[in-house]
């Protein structure tokens, strides 16, 4: 008997256990993240609507499926799909074929399969994933993850997302349904008619199509790649083309490049600034232009830097320094063949400007740098090899091949002025002035000769070989004016060579020229502004201290005290009157 008994039980428990369904091994994913509150009431059941059949059989481990224009609900979503698992003691379904989830908020999940638990309202849909959002954005991938309590999706095989303006592809992709932004990470692809933004870290806002860049991004034109954003931190609106660039950023632009530690860029309109260590190089020019501010005008091909802003040129053997209040740069398309565009650049207010062979300053420079041409305007000052040259324009002339200055011209009111001997600290200067100069440079890169024209007029030092000690001793001093002037600079001195046109000339000895008349009215040898070294140029002056040289008026000195004991000879000779 008892043998029996235990063979009726065990055959009731089998048959027991044969009746139960077996429960679904659910991916980790519908695990509860919470625990649930006490007292809290049962989750809602998922509701069956229709279906054309139902079964129960072994062939889903005996839970009933139904079949056929099969439809569920559960909290104001429908779904449909042509069989429909359910696990009714995990309020779970597990949908295949056909599968359309239509929720509250108006989005739309379709896929081949699709599982869901009415406990977490939690979801993954599997094979050709589409969920569009009530607004038209449509997301595609393998599997998707989504959440309705939280109301977002998420997947992480790989995806695209079409707004109608835009396509995004993503490694993986958040969907805040709510908020309609989209976080995206792993490699990040932007694509719409004009641009291809690039990015490892990147969140889409739908509403207001701006992009949040949190990585290393780049936003390239597609018709021209070589123009492009560079930055590792920003916002771009793919409406506008609008870039708000905070870190590590370059904008690319006509084959230059504007950097800052702020920047902004509009891809339409070309218009660009940045703020904070602003570098604008422009690569085939060799030439950059550093300030604190700065502004890009990609349409115009033109840029201007403020702040303390200094540009610098490089040149095969040398480089050319330039500084100002306002630099700007441009090109423009060259009259003789449209296809050639020169480059220039200005130097407004407080201009100055170092080469290693020359610099100078003025209120403002302009600088052809295609055809090496150097305008100075309103009190420009030149020095170069010694010597000082002023006016009231001068225009330097370069040989853009072998890169120093070939000659200069002085417009109004020339004047230069240059040292005797700058070994010593004798007061004394060759000078050379008139209305009109042409300063020409010899091979040695030096200044050689100077061509004045109209009311010239020059003071020079002479000087000859004693033939018993052979050294130099001082001849005098010659005045010399006529209405064109021909001089040479050779070593320390300079030589008029030619006085045409109401020529006067006269040499006088030291002892016979006072110094008020061994310097023109208006000399003024500038040693206080003169720029030495490149980094003067980026204070408004250097302030040396001014030199202060000692005039060698012994023998003029010793003649008059002689003139004057001669006088006084003669004086005490003449007979005196005596009142009476």
């Amino acid at each position: 008997m008892r043998l029996i008994f235990v063979l009726l039980v065990f055959i009731s428990t089998f048959a027991f256990a044969q009746d139960q369904p077996k429960p679904l091994q659910k991916d980790p994913y519908f695990t509860p993240t919470t625990v649930p509150k006490k007292n809290a009431p049962p989750a809602e059941k998922v509701k069956h609507i229709h279906s054309d059949e139902l079964r129960k059989d072994d062939k889903y481990d005996g839970n009933n499926y139904f079949t056929g224009n099969v439809q569920f609900s559960h909290q104001g979503s429908l779904l449909n799909a042509d069989l429909v698992i359910v696990y009714e003691e995990q309020n779970f379904i597990k949908a295949i074929g056909n599968v359309k989830l239509q929720n509250a908020d108006g989005s739309v999940i379709t896929a081949d399969e699709m599982e869901y638990d009415g406990n977490t309202q939690k979801g993954i849909a599997r094979k050709n994933v589409v969920l569009t959002d009530p607004k038209g954005t449509v997301i595609k991938t393998e599997t998707m993850y989504y959440d309705r309590i939280s109301n977002q999706a998420y997947y992480n095989t790989g995806g695209t997302i079409n707004d109608g303006k835009s396509t995004t592809y993503a490694k993986s992709a958040t969907y805040f349904l709510t908020t309609r932004t989209i976080d995206l990470s792993g490699r990040v692809k932007i694509e719409d008619a004009q641009y291809i933004l690039e990015g490892d870290n990147v969140v889409q806002n739908q509403n207001t199509n701006i992009v949040n860049i949190n990585g290393p991004t780049t936003i390239t034109n597609k018709k021209n790649p070589k123009n492009r954003i560079v930055t590792d931190k920003g916002n771009y609106n793919t409406n506008t083309k609008e870039a708000f660039l905070y870190k590590n950023s370059r904008v690319f632009y006509n084959d230059k490049i504007l950097t800052g530690d702020e920047m902004y860029y509009n891809q339409l309109t070309g218009f660009g600034k940045a703020t904070g260590n602003v570098t604008l190089d422009d690569p085939k020019e060799r030439r950059w232009i550093k300030g604190g501010y700065g502004e890009i005008f990609e349409k115009k091909d033109s840029a201007m830097m403020t702040k303390n802003p200094y540009a610098v040129k490089a040149l095969e053997k040398d480089s050319m320094y330039f500084a100002a209040e306002k630099i700007l740069s441009f090109q423009r398309p060259d009259p003789a063949d449209i296809k050639v565009k020169k480059s220039f650049l200005r130097a407004f207010r407080k201009g100055r400007f170092y080469k290693s062979n020359a610099s100078g300053r003025a209120d403002s420079i302009a600088f052809n740098e295609t055809d090496g041409v150097l305008h100075m305007y309103t009190d420009p000052i030149l020095w170069s090899d010694g010597k000082q040259i002023t006016g009231d324009k001068v225009e330097a002339y370069f040989n853009t091949e072998k890169e120093h200055i070939d000659s200069l011209k002085v417009l109004g009111n020339a004047f230069a002025i240059s040292k005797v001997d700058s070994l010593n600290m004798k007061d004394e200067f060759n000078q050379v002035k008139g209305k009109l100069m042409t300063i020409y440079y010899g091979e040695d890169n030096n200044i050689k000769e100077a061509k004045v024209i109209g009311n010239a007029q020059a003071i020079t030092y002479s000087d000859d070989v004693n033939e018993q000690t052979k050294e130099k001793e001082r001849i005098g001093i010659s005045l010399t004016s006529c209405g064109i002037i021909d001089a040479i600079f050779e070593e320390k001195m300079l030589y008029v060579v030619a006085c045409n046109i109401g020529a006067n000339s006269d040499t006088y000895p030291m002892s016979k020229i006072e110094p008020a008349k061994r310097k023109f009215p208006d000399f003024n040898w500038n040693t206080k502004d003169r720029i030495l070294k490149w980094q003067d140029i980026l204070v408004d002056t250097p302030n040396y201290g001014e030199i202060k040289y000692q005039s060698d008026d012994v023998l003029y000195n010793k003649a008059q005290e002689a003139i004057d004991k001669e006088r006084a000879k003669e004086e005490a000779k003449k007979p005196k009157r005596v009142r009476r």
